[in-house]
């Protein structure tokens, strides 16, 4: 047994992912916000959630347009989240100084990273008060994925996609695959012994 010592109550659930939301005021300036509070809430409908402090800027252009897209990183996009998640909107064009390419979306109407490889649009249903932050709960309306990650039989893998993550402060590259969903429980096929 390991020996433990206990904490205080914190927000210890990691690694999580790191991603880069985007979302636009009334406008459609466009604007970035980088959140590890994401996650998927639910299969049918798609929904997911993101939570937000309401003093971030980010958090009244999503309460105003009720649209945001989520734009999963990858190692090479760590900085550009890094400096998206520091710096504010209210004074810095981020797509321009992130050098990211804003790309019209399929449904929403704020624009998506061009340079992320997976962006997943949502409309907001609804908006609940947690203390330190609101969590934004929101239908996925449409998922854009660069087809350089679809293999010839049409199966995403997202592996390729060379993911971060984030990690009680850190960054972190994700590595290779260690099994898939239900390989603990699959019957090994016979071996036919030859004669």
């Amino acid at each position: 047994m390991m020996p433990r010592i206990q904490w205080k109550p914190s927000t210890m659930l990691n690694p999580v992912p790191v991603v880069m939301v985007t979302c636009a005021d009334g406008a459609g300036k466009p604007n970035i916000i980088t959140i590890a509070w994401a996650g998927t809430v639910n299969s049918e409908p798609p929904m997911l959630s993101i939570s937000v402090r309401p003093e971030r800027f980010s958090h009244g252009l999503i309460t105003e347009r009720r649209q945001f897209v989520v734009n999963l990183v990858t190692r090479g996009l760590v900085r550009a989240a890094d400096f998206c998640g520091v710096k504010s909107g209210r004074s810095v064009d981020k797509f321009r100084a992130a050098k990211l390419t804003p790309e019209p979306a399929s449904v929403v109407d704020v624009p998506l990273i061009a340079e992320s490889p997976v962006n997943i649009e949502c409309e907001v249903a609804k908006i609940i008060p947690l203390g330190s932050h609101d969590l934004f709960l929101a239908k996925i309306v449409a998922v854009d994925v660069d087809e350089r990650l679809i293999d010839a039989k049409g199966k995403l893998c997202l592996e390729r996609a060379g993911l971060a993550c984030y990690n009680h402060g850190d960054y972190c590259g994700l590595g290779r695959p260690m099994g898939y969903f239900g390989y603990s429980v699959r019957r090994k096929k016979k071996l036919k012994r030859n004669r």
